[in-house]
């Protein structure tokens, strides 16, 4: 009977990995907001890690969490890295590409509570006096994350994490628009 129990286990689990298997190898999650503010603003926002505290979904997760910044104070090179509990984790930013107003391209890093590297794209179109903002995570998966999209999707996952920072980055960014520039 035992016996029986364990080679239907193994069953199974071959088959979740079979199936695994032949799903899609990348991902990608995208979230987009218009907001009432120059693309220079906004851009401004996102382009330098120090501000992200004022709009980033997870800053607000642990207050404890040690946040370290290398590099330049912004732009192509500047990096931050965290560490916090169980909500945040552990991981690493670095911005590869930086174009005023147009792009911020990240390198995003997790160490914990899994390792991954993914992309992080921030793409910043003008429409008048509002800009259209695209936050999009791509990546790879391998052979256990796609075992774990089975039952868990990666969008769901942190779509509603995109969703809220948006929101806080059109707040914060639709307030910096409002105030008087020296």
């Amino acid at each position: 009977m035992f016996t029986k129990i364990i080679l239907a286990l193994v069953l199974i689990v071959g088959i979740v990995f079979v199936v695994a298997a032949f799903q899609p190898k990348d991902f990608r999650v995208a979230r987009s907001t218009t907001i009432e503010a120059p693309a220079g603003t906004v851009f401004d926002q996102v382009n330098d890690f120090h501000k992200w505290e004022t709009w980033s979904p997870w800053a607000k997760l642990d207050p404890q969490m040690k946040q370290t910044f290398e590099g330049p104070a912004s732009g192509t090179g500047s990096s931050y890295a965290w560490a916090g509990n169980n909500q945040v984790g552990e991981g690493r930013m670095t911005i590869l590409e930086s174009r005023p107003g147009e792009l911020v391209k990240i390198k995003l890093e997790f160490i914990k509570p899994f390792a991954a590297t993914n992309t992080a794209e921030f793409t910043f179109k003008p429409e008048g006096n509002k800009t259209a903002v695209d936050w999009t995570m791509l990546g790879e998966k391998n052979l256990i994350s796609k075992a774990f999209g089975l039952v868990m999707n990666m969008d769901k996952m942190i779509g509603g994490d995109f969703e809220k920072g948006l929101a806080d980055l059109k707040r914060v960014s639709e307030a910096a628009a409002k105030t008087p520039q020296p």
